[in-house]
């Protein structure tokens, strides 16, 4: 059975108090989501280690949302995956589309950052999808195929026990654009195949695979019943505990 998760990224927003009051409202309110539903904040980089305590011995886990493509060293500004660990971090979301649109994130760097995450323990959300321009010229499939074979094709099939997918239609992300359930599935469904192509009908059975498009309490149950969507990573709706629970409660 695969794992079902619902992630909140909570992208360059709240102060740390308001972060860690989010954080409490979120533990406070996930007894009433089903319990084989797994539950992620990913916080800031500031706000890491006081989320940490709050989530600690709870069912809710902690991300970070990026991690630095090297090891350690004269890197002013960057943050290392042995950093993340540290700091309580079980996974780190990695390639989203922002970091590959506003920074310029290639490929090629993602397959050096998965590698770092994955040796120092954590477990990695690695984002694919298309813009809009992308789905207009009937390129999603071509767009996300790539992504993921540039990517993932560089790992194991052990390896992949610990990477979770997260497709991302660019073109619904804050812009209250939404993939229909229909649309969702057909991708969803192809980014699986493309997995087992390459490590085989059980892996891809057992990789989570999470929409990431404006996700929302009024649309989840129907996302979330496609026999391919195993979940979200869920952005605006995060800021609030209620919606996030909410869209948990879809299952």
């Amino acid at each position: 059975m695969r794992q079902k998760i619902v992630a909140g990224n909570w992208k360059m927003n709240t102060t740390v108090p308001e972060g860690v009051q989010l954080a409490k409202d979120v533990v406070a309110a996930a007894a009433a989501v089903p319990a084989d539903v797994k539950l992620i904040v990913a916080t800031p980089f500031t706000h890491l280690c006081p989320v940490a305590e709050v989530v600690k011995g709870t069912r809710v886990s902690l991300s970070a949302e990026n991690c630095a493509d090297k090891e350690k060293g004269a890197y002013t500004g960057e943050v290392s995956a042995a950093m993340l660990a540290s700091a309580g971090c079980e996974y780190t979301i990695l390639g989203h589309s922002e970091r590959r649109q506003y920074y310029g994130e290639t490929d090629a760097k993602l397959v050096e950052k998965v590698k770092l995450a994955l040796a120092n323990g954590l477990k990695v959300i690695l984002c694919v999808g298309e813009n809009l321009d992308e789905r207009e010229a009937g390129k999603h499939f071509d767009v996300c195929e790539a992504q993921i074979k540039n990517v993932l094709y560089n790992f194991s099939a052990e390896e992949m026990a610990s990477i979770v997918i997260a497709y991302e239609p660019v073109w619904a992300i804050g812009t209250g654009k939404t993939a229909t359930a229909e649309q969702a599935q057909e991708i969803h469904a192809f980014i699986r195949k493309v997995v087992a192509d390459k490590f085989g009908a059980e892996v891809a059975e057992q990789t989570s695979i999470l929409y990431g498009g404006s996700c929302k309490p009024s649309n989840a149950h129907e996302l979330f019943a496609q026999k391919d969507i195993d979940g979200g990573l869920i952005g605006g709706a995060s800021l609030k505990a209620e919606d996030f629970i909410g869209i948990a409660l879809g299952y």
